[in-house]
Parts: structure tokens; C-alpha cells; sequence
């Protein structure tokens, strides 16, 4: 659920400007809804200041993303596993059991938008 990530394990990383950043790993599947509710919110409390940036690392119950370039019929058995809409490019994504998720939540005005660096 949501109060695990925070809790479970937590570490720094220092960046360039010496402010940390958070690392939190959960347990167990995390919703992915709930866990999309809860980036968007940090997203905006990091951008205020209110909030440190944050790498998050989790699991998603059995479920497919849909990019901005999915279309519905390149989906096969449809209606096995649920389907959420995404913002991001590309098509469907699996996420199910074993695979580690990485959500980075970075301020990248402050950082600088360099997609080399940040990858």
C-alpha cells in the first residue's frame, strides 16, 4: 500500500549540489494507481520545495501501461490483465511479479534538462 514506501529502506545519494536524495524500497505489490496518485503529489511537493527528490523502487500487481501509441487491438487476450493509461510514449508495457520498477522523481530545472547525464 502507500505508508510502505517511505519506511522499508532508506538511503541518501548526494548529488552535484549536496541536497539528498531519497531512495525508498517497498514491499510487496504496490496499486498502480495509488502509486501514480502518490508520484504526481510528490512531483508537485518537490517542485514547491516542500519535499526531497526521490528514487523509488517497487512492484506492480499483474498489469499492462498504454503509452500515447497504443492502440487497443495490438493487445492481445484484452481483458486478462487491466490496462492503464499513461502520458509517456510508446505502446503497452507488462508489469507484473519479480520486476523492479524505478520511479525517479528529479527536479531537472534545477538539475539541468541533459538526457545523457540523467541516464
Amino acid at each position: 500500500m502507500l505508508a510502505e514506501p517511505l519506511s522499508p529502506s532508506l538511503q541518501k545519494l548526494r548529488l552535484d549540489d549536496g541536497r539528498p536524495v531519497e531512495w525508498a524500497v517497498s514491499k510487496g505489490y504496490v496499486d498502480y494507481a495509488a502509486a501514480e496518485a502518490f508520484m504526481e503529489a510528490r512531483v508537485a511537493a518537490i517542485a514547491t520545495g516542500e519535499a526531497q527528490e526521490m528514487v523509488w523502487l517497487l512492484e506492480h500487481p499483474p498489469l499492462y501501461t498504454a503509452g500515447v501509441s497504443a492502440k487497443d487491438e495490438d493487445l492481445l487476450d484484452a481483458g486478462r490483465l487491466p490496462v492503464h493509461r499513461t502520458g509517456r510514449g510508446g505502446q503497452f508495457t507488462y508489469h507484473g511479479p519479480g520486476q523492479r520498477v524505478a520511479y525517479v522523481m528529479l527536479d531537472l530545472n534545477r538539475r539541468g534538462k541533459d538526457v545523457r547525464c540523467f541516464v
